[in-house]
């Protein structure tokens, strides 16, 4: 644990999975047991899911809208997923980064691409794989969300998204969940010792240094 006199530069933890491998389950539970990481909220054109709330878990938005966000560089990542776009503000990340608290991102492989771009020092990038897809299909039957067209075409989908893992940092199988969620606090934990991100670090060494 990080001591709570040194300045720390917050990060941005990237979750991404096919759709149903567990991602968004794993970041919930993040989320209510680390009361140092917040989700950021995306803007996307898609229709709201029942339950969903706007401006909380994400900004839904016309296309129109969403075109000029793009066009004024509001996005720090955006993508085109399926039938929809998808799109992270910048401000408010940057702003969060800068207290020291880490912002937990649910993006899918062409967000974290251009992620890593805009902000390569600042990224830890997690990718989860079910453990079969059979069983990649019973969740997506499951969570009953979907349509069976849907998850047919989400199915289809699994496929090449899975293909992108060499390009995270870590890789999680969702075989239990509450082994996953304790490998993403571990790594959450070790990344935030990262001596880079302990920005206050010279200081601190420097009034250990005077006290000899």
């Amino acid at each position: 644990m990080i001591h709570s006199t040194i300045g720390r530069r917050g990060l941005m933890l990237v979750m991404s999975s096919p759709s149903g491998a567990g991602k968004s389950t794993i970041s919930r539970a993040l989320l209510e047991r680390d009361a140092g990481i917040s989700m950021s909220v995306s803007a996307t054109t898609r229709p709201p899911r029942p339950g969903e709330v706007d401006g909380k878990d994400y900004y839904f938005v016309a296309v129109d809208r969403f075109q000029k966000m793009v066009e004024a560089r509001e996005f720090l990542e955006h993508a085109r997923v399926f039938d929809n776009y998808y799109g992270t503000p910048r401000e408010p990340v940057e702003n969060v980064l800068r207290q020291g608290r880490d912002v937990l991102f649910d993006i899918d492989w062409q967000g974290t691409q251009q992620l890593r771009d805009a902000a390569r020092a600042d990224l830890v990038s997690v990718f989860v794989l079910p453990p079969s897809v059979g069983e990649l299909e019973r969740r997506l039957h499951t969570r009953a969300q979907d349509s069976a067209e849907v998850v047919a075409k989400r199915m289809a989908k699994a496929g090449d998204e899975m293909s992108h893992w060499p390009e995270y940092d870590y890789i999680i199988v969702n075989e239990t969940l509450e082994r996953s969620i304790a490998s993403v606090q571990a790594i959450l934990t070790a990344e935030r010792l990262r001596r880079d991100r302990q920005i206050g670090l010279p200081d601190f060494v420097t009034r250990l240094r005077g006290m000899e």
